[in-house]
Formats: C-alpha cells, structure tokens, sequence
C-alpha cells in the first residue's frame, strides 16, 4: 500500500479589487499554471502575510486556578506518573488554536501534580522550562544530579538539554505552574528529548536546605570568580520568595518616600536574570514578578510577543484587549501579540502577578516592540 505525499495545491481565483489584476480568461490560466506547481503569487496573500500590525492567532483566554486545581487532583487519583506519560502535566490550550496544548504560538504552560513519595522520572529536552510555585512544598526537582527545594513563591528556570527529575518528600500532593517554550520548538522543528536513569541515586533524592547552585550562585550582586564566563541561561537553579518579596516591598516604599523606583505609580516590577550576563534569566523566555499596590493600576501596553500570567497573591481586574476579568489567587490568563493589557488591584489587597513571555526571541530578531497605550 502506497501514500500519496503529493501536497494539495491552493485554490487561486480572479477577484476585482484594489491592487489586483483585472480578472481575464489568461488570468485564470495563469492562476491554473500556479495551482499546479504549487505557487502561490504574493499579491493574493499579502494581507494576511504583511499586516499593518501584528494579529495574533492566539486569543486572550482566562483559567480559573480552582477548577485547574481541582481537576488536577482528580487526575492525581487516576493517572500515574511514570515512562511513558513522564509528567503528569495538563496544559493550557488556548481556544483559538485548534486544540493544541499551547496556550500561545510560543508558549506552553501547565500545572504539573504529583502525589506523595511519587517520582517523576529523569529526563532531558532541548526546551527551555521552568516552574513556578504558586501553593504548597516538599517537592525537590532534581537538576543533574542537584535536590533543588521548591516552596510557595519559588521561581526555578530549568534550561534546555538539563536532567532533571522530581521528588515529593511530603505527606500531601503539591501542584505548580509549568512553563517552556514547546510550541516555538514544535514550530522551528528543533525538538531533542532523551530519557534517563530509571531511578536516580539515594543521595540526589536529599532534601537539602540549599542546593549546590544556590550556595555558589545565589548571592546578590556576587559571581563566584571560578565561574565559567557567561552562560545562555542561568546557572542559578532558584530564585526564592523571600527575596522577591523583599525586592518588590521596597520598591513601593521608595516610591512612598518620593524616591524613583517603580515602573509606574503604584506598579513595582523585577526581572529574573542571567547572573553571567544580566540577561534574561532564559534564551526564550522573559520572566518576572509584578505587584500593584493596592486600589493602583498599571499603565496600559502592548508589545509583539506574547504572555502568560499567574497571579500569585491578592485580587484585582486585568483588561487584555476587550476582554475584562475579576482574578484571584492562583487564576492565569493569556496576552497575545500587540493586544493591550492592564491590571488594578482590589482596594484591600496588593496585586501580586507573577508573567512569563517571549520577547528574548524577538529582541534577539530585532523584531521587538512595545508602547504604552493612552
């Protein structure tokens, strides 16, 4: 049995309009001549192909973190983890792309369960990934041969072709946010995955107070002079809550000082970075930590290039382009290309967002842009 590999040619027709040609018979043979070599003339496409401005197929798109949750411990009960389905990972998939497990073009994002003394098992992929803590401890991701603690508030970058594996050391399940860039691998065809030791060594699975990464690495403003000169990615394995919190609190109270130091009223902002270079803390991911005090707003902005939020702690209202939602604890949501987004934070609570996107790989394109709206 034999499959025909021939591609379907795309259907040409001649059509009046503005900058196309005037439709004739020889207009038609011609479009036939190009339907069967499989050409296509740029001036049919060129509106879907050049746009005035980017139009993301991607749609903004709102998951509630108690359903999530809620889903993912029933999940917990039925589905093991193990070779084979390696994470028990369930991705966000945004509506308006056909039913792929990505929440934008670029990006995937999933919250990730597991059970008590459960092991996920040791593999490697060429995706960049990292994991984000929104509730909940005593999970110990494994990262070379290095326990790495992962507690409420955690930011842990994971960079590509790493090993890893995870541990639940406590007595309760734990869940966290997932995000790698799946989907620019998927599209770019540049996808490596490899499995590893069926079972890593008792030491690896210690449940350290401080991994090997974070006592050479996790000192502000200081390098380790034996280091290697700049890396990709971070070598630093966690970025703790403490220190977040501490960085975010006072930027808001120099601003209440009348000190410069917020992104906007009320708006304080830090980026997770690259201690070798003070890049991102990732090749294609942006990742940082966003906090609206309370009853204060955020400018209005766009950018090309897309993100994912979670919001960490507090409650408030996010406008992405024309959709408006209520958020709470836990809830994430999706900003695609060029669509404008806004947050404000309840009058009794801070706003607390944790947001991860793209813009590494169109910066790195010179393709980046970004402008306040209003």
């Amino acid at each position: 049995m034999t499959t025909d590999l021939t591609p379907s040619p795309v259907r040409l027709h001649a059509v009046a309009g503005r900058g196309q040609p005037e439709p004739t018979p020889a207009l038609e043979q011609l479009y036939r001549g190009f339907e069967q070599e499989l050409l296509v003339p740029l001036w049919t496409e060129i509106g879907d192909l050049m746009p005035r401005h980017p139009k993301s197929k991607a749609v903004p798109h709102l998951w509630r973190w108690e359903k999530l949750l809620a889903l993912a411990a029933q999940a917990g009960e039925i589905v093991p983890v193990g070779r084979g389905g390696e994470r028990r990972a369930i991705a966000l998939a945004n509506p308006a792309l056909g039913g792929r497990p990505f929440a934008t073009p670029t990006l995937w994002a999933a919250i990730q369960y597991l059970m008590p003394g459960e092991d996920a098992p040791e593999h490697r992929h060429t995706q960049h990934a990292f994991r984000f803590v929104v509730e909940g401890e005593g999970v110990w991701t494994v990262v070379n041969g290095d326990a790495v603690r992962m507690s409420r508030g955690d930011f842990l970058p994971q960079a590509g072709w790493n090993w890893h594996a995870h541990h639940n050391a406590a007595t309760e399940p734990m869940a966290w946010i997932d995000g790698l860039d799946i989907p620019f691998s998927y599209y770019t065809e540049s996808q490596f995955f490899e499995a590893g030791r069926e079972r890593v060594s008792p030491a690896e699975r210690s449940t350290a107070e401080r991994s090997y990464a974070e006592r050479l690495w996790g000192h502000p403003g200081l390098r380790p002079v034996s280091s290697k000169g700049a890396q990709p990615a971070s070598p630093l394995l966690a970025y703790r809550w403490a220190d977040t919190d501490r960085a975010l609190a006072d930027q808001l109270a120099l601003e209440a000082e009348g000190q410069p130091g917020t992104l906007s009223p009320g708006h304080a902002a830090v980026r997770f970075t690259n201690p070798t270079t003070g890049g991102d803390v990732l090749p294609t991911m942006r990742c940082e930590m966003h906090r609206v005090r309370a009853g204060a707003a955020t400018l209005v902005h766009r950018e090309v290039g897309s993100s994912v939020f979670q919001v960490f702690d507090g409650s408030g209202t996010v406008t992405v382009g024309e959709r408006t939602w209520q958020v709470a604890r836990g809830d994430l949501f999706v900003v695609p290309s060029w669509q404008p987004f806004s947050a404000q934070a309840s009058a009794s609570d801070a706003l607390d967002l944790f947001r991860f996107g793209d813009a590494p790989i169109f910066e790195a394109l010179h393709a980046h842009r970004a402008e306040a709206v209003g």
